[in-house]
């Protein structure tokens, strides 16, 4: 029943990721604070589970700092276009989209597929839950990877919209007549 209900849902959040990271998209602010937010919170929280094991926390703290650096190479790969109804959207690099995508998958695939049933298994029989069991270090440092890519590279984006709109606002005060001293 466990995989019933989460390999659909787990194939769902693997295509809109999917879909993300490939193609023209659109700078969408509260969307973009609230995924940072909520990452940052995850990864506070596995990070003081992670004080119970050093190496579960060296492996979440290790992915953070390299998901931060692939984010900042995925900013100055990045595009940015100007889209008539859309208004600032930028274009991800598909190479570093389809990286991290892969690294997911990869590590997923081999959760569910070949580590998964051994957990239930021995986790049964220590009298713990199968995801107290779970954690590993590559699995955090994969998390981390992804939480430091995605804090870094939407804050960069913020940023990048912050300064266009910026600009947009000044062009327009430029552009508008000024009005003519009283005489």
């Amino acid at each position: 029943m466990t995989y019933a209900m989460a390999v659909p849902l787990v194939a769902l959040l693997i295509w809109r990721r999917i879909s993300r990271q490939f193609g023209r998209q659109p700078v969408r602010r509260k969307r973009m604070l609230a995924r940072i937010a909520i990452l940052a919170v995850l990864a506070a929280l596995l990070g003081l589970s992670g004080l119970r094991d050093l190496h579960l926390l060296e492996g979440l703290v290790g992915g953070v700092a390299l998901g931060a650096v692939v984010g900042l190479v995925g900013l100055r790969l990045t595009t940015w276009t100007v889209d008539p109804q859309r208004g600032d959207c930028y274009i991800p690099n598909r190479w570093i989209g389809a990286l991290l995508t892969a690294v997911l998958l990869g590590r997923l695939s081999w959760r569910f597929i070949v580590v998964w049933p051994q957990v239930e298994d021995s986790a049964r029989a220590a009298g713990m839950t199968p995801i107290q069991h779970a954690s590993t270090p590559l699995t955090l440092l994969v998390f981390g990877l992804l939480v430091g890519y995605y804090i870094v590279y939407y804050s960069g984006l913020l940023m990048h919209h912050r300064r266009f709109l910026r600009e947009r606002s000044t062009r327009r005060n430029e552009a508008a007549p000024m009005p003519e001293p009283p005489a």
